[in-house]
Formats: structure tokens, sequence, C-alpha cells
């Protein structure tokens, strides 16, 4: 028998029970569900509901109900529907018509946005702890390859020299905002729903604040429609998980062109490579490949949330038990990609010679040569055309800007000196980047050491 089926006259198709069942995935709940009834029970209780032995009964049977599931022991059935009737058929079960009181003032559409609240909040703060992990190691990383110098890119194209150490403080700058993020995302999922009914609240005296208070939130919702038709909270998760998700996979493409035989600038990790069947030279990045792939999954997730939830009418609607399944998945897969891209970074191997040699065998000074004759009072744009012009006879002799005999250069501008040299030498130009932000050895130094007190502040 179902716990709502007084007003029907015939059972439900089996097909039916089996099409709009969600225990398969909503029972990982069961823990945030027995959680807020704990909290219901003390509440109703409170205010006269419940005796205290009634209570007590409650909360004993929810209890064992939670050792059951957590040994395997309780049978989960699509007739039941979802956690939800599975907790309260069982507790009905176990200590009879007083488990038939504690959804007094409830309903299944405050019950479930409570759970996902309770959930999160939880899940989040466990993503929040490996994000934090992998901005350490990243800073670690940093500093340990702060003066490496190496080619940065624009169009995949060697554009200025930068080192290392600024390369991947670039990510770890995008994955602190995917923090703020994160921190920013909880403010709006700490709001109670309890309390919100069906749609409309209950004209029974529930004590809201005293649940805000047992539950832990900061805040109570304020209408009760706005409140059971809520999937905000899970769309600003799904979000925040997307993005840090684009963050790791763009890494993961740097740093999957970066292993390759052409760059050689990084050797991965072989705990985070696989083989080839058939080739045995082979070491294939399938860690960081798969982390690029499931961002596209969660990207996935995140829309298939919009999708699910554009077009619904107030309030609640059936179709909103399609938001677990996108949400689970998101959250468990950048908890995963987190530590798999902490691994790697922590124990990639830096190519630095081969990063020099890309360094040297570029036209990339040729920004800082232009700027050179800025500062000899030469304007922008001519100073432009005359290092493009003197780059492409470079190009067809063969070396790099640095090889260039001083009267070479002085038939291009008068105003070359011997001072060029050392102006456009790499490693003084990351000593002579003035720029807060800049790639120089100073900034990255110093953003290095204000970021590792950051970190130390959670």
């Amino acid at each position: 028998m179902k716990l709502w089926d007084g007003r029907f006259k015939e059972k439900t198709d089996p097909i039916m029970e089996r099409f709009s069942a969600s225990i398969h995935f909503d029972w990982v709940l069961f823990r945030q569900d027995i959680e807020g009834s704990k909290a219901h029970a003390d509440m109703l209780e409170r205010i006269g509901i419940l005796t205290s032995e009634e209570r007590d009964a409650i909360k004993n049977g929810l209890d064992r109900i939670r050792e059951e599931i957590e040994k395997g022991e309780l049978t989960f059935t699509s007739s039941l529907e979802d956690i939800h009737m599975h907790i309260e058929s069982r507790l009905i079960e176990m200590i009879g018509d007083v488990g038939r009181k504690l959804h007094t003032g409830r309903s299944r559409n405050d019950q479930i946005s409570l759970d996902m609240r309770l959930f999160l909040k939880e899940r989040v703060g466990e993503i929040e702890n490996n994000l934090l992990n992998l901005l350490r190691i990243i800073i670690d990383r940093a500093q340990r390859d702060k003066e490496a110098i190496m080619p940065g890119y624009t169009h995949m194209q060697r554009a200025q020299v930068v080192t290392f150490g600024h390369y991947i403080m670039a990510y770890y700058f995008m994955l602190k905002r995917d923090l703020e993020r994160l921190k920013d995302m909880k403010k709006n999922l700490d709001v109670l729903p309890l309390g919100s009914g069906a749609i409309a609240g209950s004209t029974i005296p529930l004590d809201r604040e005293y649940v805000r208070e047992r539950l832990g939130f900061t805040d109570i919702s304020a209408n009760s429609m706005d409140t059971v038709s809520d999937r905000d909270f899970c769309l600003d998760a799904v979000y925040s998980v997307a993005m840090i998700m684009l963050h790791l996979s763009r890494l993961s493409e740097d740093l999957i062109i970066f292993s390759t035989q052409e760059f050689s600038f990084v050797s991965l990790p072989d705990s985070l490579c696989t083989g080839s069947s058939l080739m045995p030279h082979k070491k294939n990045p399938d860690s960081l490949e798969l982390v690029r792939g499931k961002a596209a999954r969660v990207i996935g997730d995140l829309f298939s949330l919009f999708t699910l939830l554009k077009g619904l009418p107030m309030t609640y609607n059936r179709d909103m038990q399609e938001d677990k399944e996108p949400l689970f998945h998101a959250l468990d897969t950048v908890m995963e990609s987190l530590v798999i891209m902490g691994l790697c970074i922590k124990e990639m191997d830096i190519n630095t010679q081969k990063m020099q040699e890309a360094v040297f065998s570029s036209y990339m000074p040729a920004v800082e040569m232009t700027e050179y004759l800025v500062l000899k009072g030469i304007p922008f744009r001519d100073a432009h055309a005359i290092v493009g012009k003197m780059v492409r006879e470079c190009e067809n002799r063969g070396i790099p800007l640095y090889k260039m005999d001083i009267d070479d250069m002085r038939l291009f501008s008068s105003v070359f000196d011997e001072d060029v040299y050392g102006y456009i030498e790499p490693d003084n130009i990351l000593r002579n980047r003035k720029t807060i932000g800049a790639a120089s050895f100073d900034e990255v130094e110093r953003l290095i050491e204000r970021e590792k007190a950051y970190l130390n502040s959670f």
C-alpha cells in the first residue's frame, strides 16, 4: 500500500512504477533525509504534535533505518518510488502508527529541497577541499619552477618569453576564481526550505526558526511557491562545477600538447598514463584526455538542467525529479578530476632545456626590441614596423634577432646601440618587466608569496 493512494481506486501500473521511480539514484540522500526528519520530529514535539516518547521512538527508528541502509540491509523497490517513501514506510513498519505522524506539516516537495540543500552543503565543502589542495600543489610547482623560462603562446604561436611559474599561476588564478564562486554559491544554498509544504505552507504553527537553527541554515525561505519550485541552487552548483571542469580541460589540453615529442616541455607521470595494445613505444596521456572528455559531459549536465527547468510552470512538477542525476554526476566528476590534476601537476617533470631552446630559437624578443625603440623616442607604430622588417630579414637569413650585427640593425634604425643585446636577452626581459601582474621574476615571486598567505587563511 502506498502512503498516498487513498484518493485512488486503481493500483499504479507496474510500468508506471518503474518509469517514475527515482530510488536507484536518490537513495544517496538517505543520510540527509534522516537528519531532516529527525529535526522535523524535534520541532513537532516542540509545538505539541508529538509527545516526547513519540519523538524518541521516531528518532530511534530513523537511526536504525540509517544503519540498515549503511549495511545494505534495506531492500529498495520501485513501488515505493523514492528514498523518502522508503524511509517513511520502513519507519511505520518498525514503530507502527506513531511513524505516520512524522510527515505532519511536510511535503515531499519541501522535503527533497531540504535533502538536496543539505547534500550540496556537504559535497561543495568536499569540492572546496579538493580545489584548495590543487591550488596548494600549483603554488608549490610555481615556486619550484619560478625561473624556468619558456615560450608563452597566443594563437598557438610563440609570443613572448615567460616562466613556467608564471604560466602555471595563470591556472591558479582561474581556479581561485572557481573557489570564490563556490563560496558565493553557498550563500544562496544556505536557505531552509522545510515548512513550505507542497506549495502554500501550513495552518499548523511549524517552528521554522527552530528547524533553521537545528539544521545549521543561515536563512529561511521567504515564499513557499518559490521554495518548492526553486532549483537555482542546483544550477548554481553545476555551473560552478562546469567552470572548474572547463579550466581543468584547458590545462589538460596544454599539458597534452606540451608532453608531445614535438614539444617535450613536460613528461607526465607514468602512473597517470597508459600504453598501446599495439605500439610498444606509446605513452598516452589518458588521464588528461579523460578530464578533457568528462568536462564535456559536465557542461552537458548544466544544459540538461537549464533545458529541464526552462518551461516549467509554477510550482513543483515531476520533471524536477530529473535534476538529480546530472547534479550527482557533475559533483562526482569534478571531485575525481581535481585529484587527478593534482597528481599530474605534482609529479610531472619539466624539461627546462627544451623550453629554453624554444625561447632562444624564436623571434619572441621582437616585442621588447620594439619597446627598446619606443624608449629611444620612436613612435610605437614606427617601431613596430621597423622590428617587423628586421624579423623578416632574420627569417630570410635563418638567424635569430640577437645574432644580427649592430651595423645591420642600424640599417633599420640609427638609434640602435650595443645595449640592445642586453635588452632583448630572455633572462633580462624577465628581470626588466615593470608592470603589476607581468611575467617577471619579481612579480611571480611576489604573487606566490601573496597567494601562499591567502591559502593559509583557510
